[in-house]
């Protein structure tokens, strides 16, 4: 039986407009990305993201994509600041603050944000 367990992982965002994910990826979120004539790609420490573009790209409404991140408060705040919308759920009631961020029932905090193609990506602080 072989095991994927110890091998570096490769995500995928779809967007429709290569400019805008560019702009979006590098200047909001502070991702640096090099074009590898196919796709924008950003490594993780060995992992990668690679953004491709496809015309007419409809994004889903589940989510695409997450960075876990020393604090999801801070950031939320940034992606504010940057003009970006927090995504707002009703049935999260009180437990999401003003600020957008969740606090979840083991107390991790999370706040959803969509990319310029429309993809739900997200933040999350977890307990130490």
């Amino acid at each position: 039986m072989i095991s994927m367990a110890k091998t570096r992982v490769v995500a995928f965002i779809q967007v429709a407009d290569t400019a805008s994910a560019r702009d979006f990826y590098e200047r909001v979120l502070g991702l640096s990305l090099r074009d590898d004539g196919y796709a924008l790609v950003a490594d993780f420490e060995g992992a990668k993201l690679r953004i491709t573009t496809i015309p007419n790209y409809v994004a889903p409404e589940h989510p695409a994509f997450g960075f876990v991140v020393p604090d999801a408060h801070l950031i939320a705040a940034h992606l504010a600041s940057e003009g970006v919308t927090l995504e707002r759920y009703s049935f999260l009631g009180d437990a999401q603050g003003l600020d957008g961020v969740w606090t979840a029932p083991d107390g991790a905090k999370v706040a959803w944000f969509k990319d310029p193609a429309g993809n739900l990506l997200s933040v999350t602080s977890a307990l130490a």
